[in-house]
């Protein structure tokens, strides 16, 4: 059986139309499966649309969470739940094109364990957005080493795989990364983005930082090496300012003011609080993760 996993957060609009594609895309390609959403503390009827759609249709099923925990902990949630022998992870928006599942599943019968797919073209987005975008996945692909210039959330893995994720104890995991880093025996399916459906992305720009940010942390340490280069341009220009005031000094020349003084202090001191902010954001992700939280809190279920 396939489990298809669907995060779901404030997507009133799109639990209907979401339900009858996908089951419609499955069962003509004869393919025995199950609909997992989860409710990830939706403040609209999401919840409500989820079990009315598991009333009327035996393939559905939902998970509700106690509030809002955030996309990956309910990609780990579905996983935890989901009882076919793999498992597509899958937007509610339908931007990811449900027939590709299809195709998914047929390199999985092949003996494929992780079935990626890739992004042929981002769809209708800002610069500002495509340049942000790119500058995330370079790093997160310098960090994890292999391109993630194209990742997404969007693929198919294989109940070996489910399981090492699951055995994973970090609670600031990033699905997206660490599906790709187990390894196991992996192909690509080329797919392009599409606009929604009914409704609009409920990402804002804070909460895209936000994400980003916690991601790169909890997959990279290019921040901490990003403080080391700050220091190493400090002592650079710190040794220039020492020099000239050397030559100065044995010249005879006395410096006016304290201008030199007060630039370096002040250049300085910036590199060295933007290096503690940095920091202080990892130590932060260390201590949520020595607490031993759990990623999420499951409040009810559709079964």
């Amino acid at each position: 059986m396939l489990s298809v996993v669907i995060p779901a957060y404030n997507e009133e609009e799109m639990i209907p139309i979401t339900v009858s594609v996908i089951d419609k895309t499955l069962s003509e390609a004869d393919i025995t499966h199950e609909l997992l959403f989860v409710n990830d503390g939706s403040k609209d009827s999401t919840w409500e649309k989820i079990t009315e759609a598991a009333s009327s249709n035996t393939n559905v099923k939902g998970v509700c969470f106690s509030r809002n925990f955030g996309k990956e902990s309910a990609i780990f949630a579905g996983i935890s739940e989901a009882q076919g022998e793999c498992c597509v992870v899958i937007d509610c928006d339908l931007q990811h094109p449900p027939e590709k599942i299809v195709e998914m599943y047929r390199l999985w019968e092949q003996g494929y364990e992780i079935v990626e797919g890739v992004k042929r073209s981002r769809g209708k987005e800002s610069g500002l957005h495509r340049f942000a975008a790119k500058s995330f996945y370079s790093i997160m692909s310098e960090s994890a080493g292999f391109d993630m210039s194209r990742a997404s959330d969007f693929k198919l893995i294989d109940r070996k795989a489910m399981n090492v994720l699951l055995n994973m104890n970090e609670k600031n995991a990033f699905f997206r990364a660490l599906s790709s880093w187990i390894g196991f025996k992996s192909i690509q399916v080329e797919y392009d983005v599409r606009e929604r459906e009914a409704g609009v992305s409920k990402w804002s720009t804070k909460s895209l930082i936000k994400y980003a940010l916690t991601n790169i942390a909890s997959f990279s340490s290019a921040p901490m090496q990003l403080v080391t280069i700050m220091g190493l341009i400090v002592f650079v220009v710190g040794l220039g300012a020492t020099v000239e005031a050397l030559v100065t000094f044995f010249e005879g020349k006395a410096q006016e003011g304290f201008t030199t003084v007060i630039i370096l202090q002040c250049f300085t001191g910036s590199f060295i609080m933007l290096g503690l902010g940095v920091i202080g954001f990892y130590i932060s992700k260390i201590y949520e993760e020595v607490k031993g939280r759990p990623r999420y809190i499951i409040d009810k279920t559709t079964y």
